[in-house]
């Protein structure tokens, strides 16, 4: 029997992050390394909805351009991946026994789902689906990636999308390649120790324990999908394979791939 699909928390950015040549070496490569997966399940920092709500299944229905502000051209991305109508079965039989599931047939991706996967799966010949945050509580979450786990033995990877910090009120330099602020290395350090460790404990009372808090979350929407990443993951305590760092306009891209 072949080994699960691995579970990643990976920091999608914003949409003009697909210009950072870099970033979108890393993201290519992340996904090369990978097993070719038979579907895609996103849960994005974007999407928080409750009850837990299972997106459009059709690649008709438009993306979800979930920003203002940026060139014409991020509103003319196109990402057509094949529906993931079985998929979406699947996850409705798996979390409805811990509570109601609904159904949200026109909303389909939105920037946290498919800016990454335009460039870690650019030929969209993978079924994607996407489903919300119902809440942002970290064992929550994490009892939700518990009960996604068994996908990953049927070829399903589970992507959390948000971002390893996302102070975006306290930024003063809005360039790609702009100094980090103290708060961002900050929490981004204690990250990467916590996740060396497999420290799940820690990571899960971030709120109390990381530096760097609240200005590297004011808000905690970005953080909170590592926690359905490691809900999914066969072992929340084993530490994960940290694949991508740095930073991007000062905010850390820290992303982990978990088995």
């Amino acid at each position: 029997m072949a080994d699960p699909i691995p579970a990643l928390f990976l920091s999608h950015g914003a949409p003009p992050l697909v210009d950072d040549e870099l970033w979108v070496r890393q993201l290519g490569a992340w996904a090369r390394d990978l097993p070719r997966p038979e579907a895609i399940l996103v849960v994005s920092a974007h999407w928080e909805s409750a009850p837990l709500t299972i997106g459009a299944t059709s690649a008709d229905v438009p993306l979800t351009y979930d920003f203002w502000g940026f060139p014409q051209r991020y509103y003319e991305t196109t990402y057509d991946a094949p529906g993931a109508v079985d998929l979406a079965g699947r996850v409705e039989s798996l979390l409805s026994l811990d509570g109601p599931v609904r159904r949200h047939p026109d909303r389909r991706l939105d920037h946290g789902a498919y800016v990454p996967l335009t460039v870690m799966y650019p030929d969209a010949d993978i079924p994607v689906l996407q489903i919300s945050m119902p809440t942002l509580d970290p064992r929550t979450l994490l009892r939700l990636g518990e009960r996604l786990r068994p996908l990953r033995d049927e070829g399903v990877l589970i992507i959390g999308s948000g971002f390893t910090t996302h102070g975006l009120p306290f930024l003063d330099d809005w360039t790609p390649n702009a100094t980090p602020p103290d708060w961002s290395v900050e929490f981004d350090a204690w990250a990467a120790e916590r996740f060396a460790a497999g420290d799940a404990d820690a990571l899960i009372d971030f709120r109390h324990r990381a530096p760097g808090m609240p200005y590297a979350h004011p808000t905690i929407e970005h953080w909170a999908p590592l926690f359905v990443a490691l809900g999914a993951s066969a072992d929340p305590g084993q530490a994960p394979r940290q694949v991508i760092d740095g930073y991007w306009m000062g905010l850390a891209k820290r992303s982990i791939q978990l088995v």
